[in-house]
Parts: structure tokens; sequence; C-alpha cells
């Protein structure tokens, strides 16, 4: 088969389909099915977490992405070579149970709703925190930088080293170091309280004027690249992106952030409290 056809970008938490293969994954067993909603935890940029719900009633124990060269076995997570999309590899999600089922069988998909608005929320409010904190953080270069979509110096992409969403939330690292200084930033006079509440106010005006949360999906496989775009009212804002998101702005509610720095680091958490 080639890559899984995938509906979570249109929203999608439920659906039918038939088990064309099944994978061992330690212990446990991994199926794979023709379509699903599930969205599975990417080996590349591990940032949204697998969706919970059930596969053929079982519980689905964790969603993973698997991948196959032409002629080869399946192979699952970290231990995939080559990045996301690779040419000549079939990419499959694979939803790990404890139980096996019948390969051939059709079988009914479940995505657990509530923990995937949650993470959805958390997702959404970490790409607004991104756009903030890179126009927060606009004086501080000294050199003509790559810009985001707003036209604001994109701090984000320059710096950040791991991003992690959770329910209602997230964590991105950034690094402030030499290979950063290369480029132009100094985080010299950098208050993070201060610069906090600059991106708590602009979050807080753009949750107000509930704008419109879109996601561009170019193909239905798993690894077509699809991007979050969000008409914000300095302009549409757009961010490559595999995960799930909500429909506006608005209702994320309230989006408050904080920031941390060290020796040469920047932490920002991002928390929403949903309406």
């Amino acid at each position: 088969m080639n890559s899984t056809v995938v509906t979570f970008p249109y929203g999608h938490v439920s659906g039918r389909s038939t088990i064309v293969e099944a994978v061992p994954v330690g212990e446990r067993h991994g199926l794979i099915v023709t379509e699903t909603p599930f969205h599975p935890l990417d080996h590349t940029w591990p940032d949204q977490p697998a969706d919970r719900g059930t596969i053929g009633g079982l519980p689905v124990l964790d969603c993973v992405t698997g991948a196959r060269p032409a002629g080869g076995d399946i192979v699952l997570g970290g231990d995939i070579p080559v990045r996301r999309g690779a040419e000549g590899w079939d990419w499959l999600v694979v939803h790990v149970t404890e139980t096996p089922l019948d390969v051939g069988a059709e079988v009914g998909l479940e995505v657990d709703a509530a923990h995937r608005a949650a993470l959805s929320a958390g997702h959404t409010a970490c790409h607004l925190a991104a756009l903030a904190l890179n126009a927060a953080l606009a004086g501080h270069w000294r050199k003509e930088p790559a810009r985001d979509r707003l036209g604001n110096p994109d701090f984000d992409q320059s710096a950040i080293t791991t991003s992690r969403i959770s329910p209602y939330g997230s964590v991105d690292a950034y690094r402030l170091g030499k290979s950063l200084r290369k480029k132009g930033f100094t985080a010299e006079g950098l208050d993070p309280e201060e610069t906090a509440r600059e991106v708590a106010a602009r979050l807080k005006a753009w949750v107000a004027a509930d704008a419109p949360v879109r996601i561009d999906v170019p193909g239905p496989g798993l690894t077509a690249r699809r991007t979050w775009h969000c008409a914000l009212p300095g302009g549409e804002a757009s961010i490559p992106c595999g995960g799930t998101h909500v429909r506006s702005t608005g209702e994320l509610g309230e989006v408050t952030v904080t920031l941390e720095t060290g020796e040469q680091s920047l932490t920002m958490r991002t928390t929403v409290t949903s309406p």
C-alpha cells in the first residue's frame, strides 16, 4: 500500500476502514488501515502527541508513524532512518493495541474528541504565541533576518530547538547561543517578564478578533505538506504544520505565557484557559 489516507486535517474524529496489515510493536500489535482519523506522533518533529481512542472497540494505546522502503519491512517511530515524506517510502499510521485484530476486518475508528480538542487548542495557541514572540523580540535583531508571514523577524524558526504540545498548552525551547548571535540576534536587555506581557497583550487581541483558522491540505496522504493559516487582524499568518487545530482564535478563551531565560536559552510556556 501507499501512504495511509488521513482525515484528521479536516477535523474528523471517527471513521470506518479495513485493516490491511498488522506488525509487532514489542509485545503489542500495530494495526494499519487504509484510512484513519487518528493523528500519530511524528518521528521527525514530535510536537503533538498521538490521538487517543479505539479501533474495532479496542483501546488505542499509542499511535505512531511507520515507514517502509520499497520491498522492505516497516520501521516505526524513532527507528525510521529518513525524514518525513522521503521518496521511495510508504508512510503509515500504526495503531497500537494490546489485542490483535484480523487483517481484512472492517473496523470502526473513534478518536477521543475531548482530548483532540485540548491538543488542538494547545497547538493553535503555540503558533500564535510564536508569532507574538517574534513581534515582541523584533528590536533585538542587528542584522536583517528571515521574516514570518506577518513581516516580523522570525525568531521562532531561527532559534527553536524543541516544541511540545500538551492539552491546552505547549512548551517551546529556544537557543540563544553563538549561532543565533551570528545571525544577528542579541539577548542583551531582554526582560522575560516584560516580553511575556507584550506577547500576552497581542494574544489577547488576536483571541478577541475571533480570527478564522484553516489548514491547507494539498493531498490525502499522511505526509502531505499541510499548512496552518490564520487570518489575523495584521495579516494572513501561515506556518507549515502537520497537526490539528481549532477553527478560530475565539475558541481559545484566555491564552497566557511565561518566559524563562537560561545561560544560552529561552523557554516559553503557553497555557490556554478555554471559555
